[in-house]
């Protein structure tokens, strides 16, 4: 009886591992920790592909820290390295503040397992709102609390909260040229089409999306000297601010039941294949 018990354990314990260990190597993006020597290049589009030649971002800097490090999304494509430093160095002109940097990309890019379906060819950046005076501790950096003044089902802005130094860091990164979009949510967009401002023809850069309540995720265009990055489709002209009404509706309208047939099982997404690159990049 004991050896049965024993042996019974011992197979549940082995499928336990199976599925822990399944679930570690199930991607395996997420378990390169180094970029790959040579040229960088931004392989794909920025919700299917890689990276070569990343970068790691330098966990602090003159405006800026990283948090979260341990997921290790701190790296990205040189010009991404350069935008941080740059706009980061700007930005300390106008206020002393430290900036909050999140997820980048993966060393050699690739897809999260959870969290984005961007992300992938090191050209994304998430930028808290929330600015620090002091640099923040080992355990603040690993959990730091997030700056959320967006109340998503009235879709309303806590106005009180919204500072200048808010609109002056959307509006540094719209204007900069490597710059192709700032997502925010659709909340935010709202607030600085509310607020008429003279110059408003950066707010074209500034899309409206799910979620984006306590960041700005910004992504640059392709590099023009490379050929295997996908740029995204032109944003439409004007400042967009004509959009918001759609947004205002999925927020605030009662959500209607789907009509479901009995038995009827969910369509399963389709995987999406990588360019053939990629490959290469990741068994480097």
């Amino acid at each position: 009886m004991n050896r049965l018990r024993s042996n019974s354990a011992f197979l549940w314990l082995s499928v336990i591992l199976l599925l822990a260990s399944s679930t570690v190597f199930a991607n395996p993006w997420e378990r390169v920790n180094s970029p790959v020597n040579g040229d960088a290049a931004a392989v794909g589009s920025y919700a299917n592909g890689c990276l070569a030649g990343g970068e790691a971002l330098p966990l602090s800097g003159v405006g800026f820290q990283v948090i979260r490090t341990e997921r290790q999304r701190y790296f990205g494509h040189p010009q991404l390295i350069s935008f941080i430093n740059d706009y980061s160095n700007k930005l300390q002109q106008y206020q002393p503040s430290n900036l909050l940097i999140a997820d980048m990309s993966m060393p050699r890019g690739g897809n999260f397992t959870h969290g984005h379906s961007s992300h992938q060819i090191g050209l994304d950046v998430d930028i808290w709102l929330k600015l620090t005076e002091q640099p923040l501790t080992l355990k603040q950096r690993a959990q730091p609390e997030p700056f959320d003044i967006v109340n998503s089902k009235q879709f309303s802005l806590d106005s009180k909260q919204w500072q200048p130094q808010h609109t002056r860091m959307l509006q540094l990164a719209a204007k900069d040229h490597r710059v192709a979009r700032i997502f925010v949510s659709p909340v935010i967009k709202q607030h600085l089409c509310d607020m008429k401002l003279v110059d408003d023809a950066w707010l074209n850069k500034v899309r409206p999306w799910w979620g984006h309540t306590y960041h700005m995720h910004v992504r640059l265009h392709c590099p023009k000297d490379d050929a295997s990055c996908i740029n995204q489709a032109a944003i439409p002209k004007g400042n967009g601010c004509n959009e918001l009404s759609w947004w205002k509706q999925q927020y605030t309208l009662p959500k209607l039941k789907p009509k479901s047939k009995p038995n009827s099982k969910p369509a399963k997404k389709k995987e999406k294949t990588k360019p053939k690159r990629c490959e290469q990049i990741l068994s480097s």
